[in-house]
């Protein structure tokens, strides 16, 4: 196979991982702490609207980014109030702000539709961008893909590594054992849900400012769910959350390739533009063939509500 042709989808897998390794590790970080949030779809959605529109209108991507960011966190914070503050249930308040978001989004975003954003350029690093055929696709990408690595190992530190990672494990498993013990339950899982928030805005912010520099609406297209799936499929874990999110990028960048080619094949483009939730799906399946695997690595308290003793 040509070289070129493999850097060229190593480059695009990357890219297309990026927004789910992001909003991945937020979710995942809410989960570990014990709160389901299914809304990633609608804050994907918020945070890419309000980073294009601040971008827009200040020119800075960076400032778009942080918008999306604050936009993701606002929404997060109303699903925490709704859900950790009044004890709704955190499936329906979840499935009531994707919706919530990605119609708002859609709303907000039509003075838009028509406008394109400059490109961010890559950042190459020298010397090791030079590496044939890995070192254009890994070292020649946007500060995004970078950040996205970054937030990866901060997660993984975090989590393993920090007692502020292994007292929110500990919400996560018995809530009631943590508050016995001193520990602010409600106050550590509302700063999970506020990280989860964040990290699904950036993602959105990704999409619409660094990935395509455009606002369209249903530009999150299902990444938001794929996202939640991936949490399941790493069971828990963020070094396969990182794997998982570039064989997920990788089928969506093959279906683009296979219709671009020019080859010719039986299947129509619909079916090869549902791969990635196909895909999704089967992986679902999969896992929970294997209830054994999942109470083993999911946390014990996981979407149950919480109230302190007074």
């Amino acid at each position: 196979m040509d070289p070129n042709l493999i850097t060229a989808i190593l480059f695009a897998t990357v890219v297309a991982g990026t927004p789910l390794i992001i909003v991945a590790l937020g979710l995942l970080v809410n989960e570990r702490a014990g709160v389901l949030n299914l809304g990633s779809e609608g804050m994907m959605a918020m945070g890419a609207v309000f980073a294009f529109a601040i971008t827009h209108h200040t020119g800075n991507p960076w400032i778009g980014a942080l918008a999306g960011i604050a936009a993701g966190m606002a929404i997060s914070l109303v699903f925490g109030f709704l859900t950790l503050t009044l004890q709704a249930n955190q499936v329906a308040t979840g499935l009531a702000l994707a919706i919530f978001g990605v119609g708002l989004s859609a709303f907000i975003g039509k003075p838009y539709e028509a406008v394109a954003l400059q490109a961010v350029p890559p950042v190459r690093i020298p010397f090791i961008a030079d590496i044939p055929v890995i070192g254009e696709a890994l070292y020649n990408q946007q500060l995004m893909v970078y950040i996205s690595w970054a937030l990866f190992w901060a997660v993984l530190w975090f989590l393993y590594r920090s007692r502020a990672g292994l007292v929110l494990r500990a919400v996560g498993e018995s809530p009631a054992s943590a508050h016995a013990i001193g520990h602010p339950v409600i106050l550590i899982r509302y700063l999970a849900v506020l990280f989860g928030g964040a990290m699904a805005g950036l993602g959105g912010a990704f999409l619409s400012v660094f990935y395509t520099p455009m606002w369209v609406e249903g530009m999150v297209a299902g990444r938001g769910w794929i996202a939640l799936a991936l949490v399941v499929f790493a069971t828990w874990r963020p070094f396969r959350v990182l794997v998982g999110a570039y064989l997920f990028g990788g089928v969506m960048i093959t279906q683009l390739f296979i219709q671009g080619s020019g080859l010719q094949i039986d299947f129509p483009s619909q079916f090869l533009s549902s791969l990635p939730y196909w895909a999704t799906i089967i992986v679902l399946v999969l896992i929970s063939r294997n209830p054994t695997l999942i109470r083993l690595n999911s946390p014990a308290s996981l979407g149950k509500p919480y109230r302190p003793d007074a």
